[in-house]
């Protein structure tokens, strides 16, 4: 038997794992130390009264024989489909319903999607950033090559146009950095696409939290990009479904690569090998757009943004550099002292019991920076920001 060898060719250790692995190192030690998690993006808001309300009536549902439902579209049923559609039809984005794929979740299918494409591309991926871009193609074995963001291009790196890709990884807000592009560098990047003849695939998990009207949420906003993108979104953040799973996949049917139409290609993957979500999750899913569904969502929003706005101004206090928190959950800061970012977690740990994700386990450009997320409570927020004013680490 042979496997698969470029499994050799990942860390040994997961970041989130290894984080938690300190975290119960220290708490075991320290049992008195009360802990502060805004590390890992997990949300802290219950899922919002008419998703909780829906998903109950479809269990009712399922109850009944008459409104009983089995095996279900692995691509998703048309009454989500249909309110995602009219979602993006108010970003002035059409689409066709047979565009859209619902899925479990973005994570799930930025990974399967590789299933369409060659080991033999070439990937380009920022740095720093989420680790599955990594691991999934080191999975498959394919080349990476990195785009390097830094402060000095305020972690929006730009396409080399000498530099040829042929899958192309941008997230936007950026997790880790919530740094967002702006319309014009999104259209160089299409561009930069189509004329490589490469697909981009777009990350647009916190699209809900970009408050700037200028800024775009879906990367169809721009000319061309049904051409050369595959969109990626998830209602984890968005509606708290971090426990429920469920996101949508839309990829153009006017997307075509080899003679080869990426639409249909990812149809039959679908159909092959996904069993689809479950219906009582996408009768949850279709409430998070009915009109008091977004009411709801954007509150529980609102509440986390209250978070970011307390966190920055903390850091603008300290006079700590950082990217994000305006129109993003995650805010990427300038480790003190050019500190290395796992000696930054254990002493913010040690000192203020505050746990953090180190940008070290985002990239070689993460080494001297750390990320802290707005998806806490706002009470351990407030507590959070008394600890770092007054904590050494970041003075």
């Amino acid at each position: 038997m042979i496997v698969n060898s470029s499994y050799k060719n990942l860390k040994e250790s997961y970041l989130f794992s290894e984080i938690a692995k300190r975290v119960e190192e220290f708490s075991k030690k320290n049992p008195e130390k009360e802990i502060i998690r805004m590390g890992i993006g997990d949300v802290t808001r219950p899922l919002c009264s008419v998703v909780v309300e829906a998903m109950k009536q479809a269990a009712e549902d399922m109850g009944e024989a008459a409104t009983f439902h089995g095996y279900g579209p692995e691509q998703g049923y048309d009454f989500l489909r249909e309110k995602i559609k009219d979602y993006y039809t108010e970003k002035a984005v059409n689409l066709d319903i047979d565009e859209i794929f619902i899925s479990d979740g973005a994570k799930s299918d930025l990974g399967n999607i590789l299933d369409l494409f060659d080991r033999s591309n070439t990937v380009l991926i920022p740095d720093p950033v989420y680790p599955v871009y990594v691991d999934t193609n080191l999975m498959d074995g394919r080349k990476i090559i990195y785009a390097h963001a830094n402060k000095e291009n305020g972690f929006l790196p730009m396409p080399d146009e000498e530099v040829p890709a042929d899958i192309i990884y941008i997230c936007s807000p950026n997790n880790p950095t919530g740094a967002v592009y702006n319309k014009e560098q999104l259209k160089t990047w299409v561009d930069y696409a189509v004329k490589n003849e490469a697909v981009i695939l777009f990350d647009a998990a916190y699209e809900a939290f970009i408050t700037d009207k200028e800024l775009p949420g879906s990367i169809f906003e721009i000319q061309n990009a049904e051409k050369c993108a595959i969109e990626f979104c998830s209602l984890s953040k968005t509606a708290g479904f971090t426990g429920t799973r469920c996101g949508y996949t839309i990829v153009p049917k006017t997307l075509e690569a080899g003679g080869m139409n990426l639409n249909k290609m990812w149809l039959r993957r679908q159909t092959t090998k996904f069993n689809g979500v479950s219906y009582i999750v996408q009768k949850g899913a279709e409430a998070v757009f009915t009109e008091e569904g977004r009411k709801q969502t954007r509150e529980n929003i609102a509440y986390y943004r209250k978070n970011a706005e307390m966190i920055t101004k903390t850091l603008d206090e300290l006079g700590i550099w950082y990217t994000g928190g305006k129109n993003s959950p995650y805010i990427w800061l300038k480790c003190t002292e050019s500190m290395e970012s796992w000696a930054f977690f254990d002493k913010l740990l040690r000192e203020a019991g505050v746990v953090g994700t180190p940008g070290a386990g985002f990239g070689e450009n993460g080494v001297n920076y750390f990320r802290l997320t707005a998806f806490s409570t706002n009470e351990n927020t407030i507590k959070a920001m008394e600890r770092l004013k007054t904590s050494q680490s970041l003075r």
